[in-house]
């Protein structure tokens, strides 16, 4: 695939799929003059570490068509003209959920969702200026069986003056009260401010591991809420923004069935191209200890460390 292109518009042949990309030249960061062609590059780099974090799962796209600094779109339904070999999932807004393919009819009170399972379909996102891909905590089953949350994520928002540093210390808290319940943390990076920890269901025993996205929204309220009560002045979990000033708001609510929270690995529509990225608990224990040892990383950095490192979000 090439990064950049001179015209308007060029054919590729991406997996057998013939893909029009479009615009290539056009800057998506103005901050730093990253182009269309450049982030489309980038998702073809990062694709063999990105896209088992996306498979199976119904994605929305957070879209900014005029470039980061513009306004933008979250995006659940897969859009008209959406190509016919791209896998689609029918989730109903009562919480129910089946594989379908784009040729029905949606029914009412139900989303059709892209499922981005290859490198053609994550292409033909990418070059609609889906800078964000958001997942759920839960699969999509082929052939149409509802699957319980396959994991748990919980989100370290930093209420200034906090910052990255205090999300780190907060992070070795999380992580122990998981590792009590039976639960092995894996730190990304968010790509905005702050930090998701991440922790998979499949590690507890079938008679104790959450039914449905109800008991794991319940399973990380209640290492969120442990932590308030254990460390009050640093921890909140409260929703409400004017309790979160200086302190590490623990958001437990993107476990939630109809929640979503951006993919390992994507990019984030902020000034500058950085991508949510897999942190080890090493440089988490040196931002608690420095908070000038971490920061976050823009996706040349973040495909630099793929490279040299391999898949840390698998190794985690």
């Amino acid at each position: 695939m090439p990064a950049q292109g001179e015209g308007t518009e060029v054919r590729v042949e991406v997996e057998g799929r013939v893909l029009r990309l479009t615009n290539l030249e056009k800057v998506l960061y103005p901050a730093t003059g990253t182009t269309k062609g450049e982030v489309l590059d980038y998702y073809a780099r990062i694709a063999p570490v990105l896209l088992p974090q996306l498979r199976d799962r119904a994605v929305t796209r957070v879209r900014w068509p005029h470039g980061t600094g513009r306004p933008s779109f979250f995006e659940k339904n897969a859009p008209t003209g959406t190509p016919p070999w791209v896998r689609t999932a029918e989730v109903s807004t009562t919480g129910s959920r089946r594989a379908r393919s784009t040729g029905e009819a949606a029914q009412e009170g139900t989303l059709v969702f892209p499922v981005i399972d290859d490198l053609a379909t994550l292409t033909w996102v990418v070059n609609l200026a889906a800078l964000e891909l958001h997942v759920h905590q839960w699969r999509v089953g082929r052939t149409g069986r509802s699957r319980r949350p396959d994991r748990i994520v919980i989100d370290l928002d930093p209420g200034e003056p906090a910052g990255l540093g205090e999300c780190c210390e907060v992070a070795l808290l999380v992580r122990g009260l998981l590792e009590d319940r039976g639960l092995e943390a894996t730190p990304v990076l968010s790509g905005s401010k702050g930090l998701h920890l991440y922790a998979a269901l499949d590690a507890l025993p079938r008679g104790e591991a959450p039914a449905d996205s109800t008991e794991s929204t319940g399973l990380a309220r209640a290492v969120a809420e442990q932590l308030q009560r254990d460390h009050p002045g640093l921890v909140t979990a409260s929703m409400t923004k004017q309790r979160r000033g200086g302190k590490v708001f623990l958001d437990w609510s993107q476990n939630a069935g109809s929640k979503t929270t951006v993919a390992p690995y994507s990019l984030r529509g902020r000034d500058r191209p950085y991508a949510a990225a897999p942190l080890t608990w090493d440089e988490v224990v040196a931002g608690a200890e420095d908070p000038l040892d971490i920061d976050q990383l823009t996706f040349t950095e973040v495909l630099e460390r793929v490279e040299a490192q391999g898949d840390l979000f698998a190794a985690g």
